[in-house]
């Protein structure tokens, strides 16, 4: 059985995604972010990052975590390309120089995109997006993401995908880390080739099936 840890407003969408991509069935744990939580410790609080019993599989507490068959992953970017070479197919690396490449995106988007696209999304979740501290919050984060989109838009106008001209797990992961800026969208639209083939990403059924799954919890 392969279960995931995470509810699907959280990085666990990401491999939720991945899932529907890939036609597997994943047995879904819905664990909240304790931060969501007046007091997570208390008798009555949902399953959270904070639950002595998720720190047993978890210690550090993160969401999403992976089981399957015996093995514990953590890290959603290792999950998805484990399960992605796990199940194969043409969202998998077909050569070890593919399985570099998508390494290299994947971490490349968790270590320089993420962290300031996430910057936005919690302004706009904080409500302060229209303050004259959360523009500034905003303006900085699109400052930090101008240099590493302008990356992946000089390799997405030569290519329609990020690895192998074909949609991979590269793809899906890397727009889930990208998704975080898009509640400031002129910043993604600055990269006509970025826009385009984040475009064409959420496109997918499998994205629309998933994002229904988030916006309904």
């Amino acid at each position: 059985m392969t279960r995931l840890y995470g509810i699907y407003n959280s990085r666990a969408a990401r491999t939720y995604w991945l899932a529907e991509e890939l036609g597997i069935r994943i047995e879904a744990v819905p664990v909240i972010q304790k931060g969501k939580l007046a007091d997570p410790l208390a008798s009555e609080a949902p399953l959270n990052t904070g639950s002595p019993d998720f720190l047993k599989i978890a210690p550090a507490g993160f969401i999403p975590t992976l089981e399957d068959d015996g093995l514990v992953l953590h890290e959603s970017g290792a999950i998805n390309l484990y399960l992605a070479k796990k199940h194969g197919g043409p969202l998998a690396p077909a050569t070890l120089a593919e399985d570099a490449e998508m390494t290299m995106w994947t971490l490349y988007a968790m270590t320089s995109v993420e962290p300031p696209a996430l910057e936005i999304t919690f302004t706009f979740r904080r409500a302060e997006q229209d303050t004259p501290v959360g523009q500034a919050v905003i303006a900085g984060a699109c400052e930090k993401l101008r240099r590493p989109l302008q990356v992946l838009d000089g390799h997405l106008a030569a290519h329609d995908y990020l690895v192998g001209d074909r949609f991979t797990v590269a793809d899906v992961t890397v727009a889930e880390c990208l998704r975080y800026a898009e509640a400031y969208r002129p910043i993604i639209d600055e990269f006509p080739a970025l826009a385009a083939w984040y475009d064409r990403c959420h496109a997918r059924p499998a994205y629309a099936a998933v994002t229904g799954r988030r916006l309904a919890e």
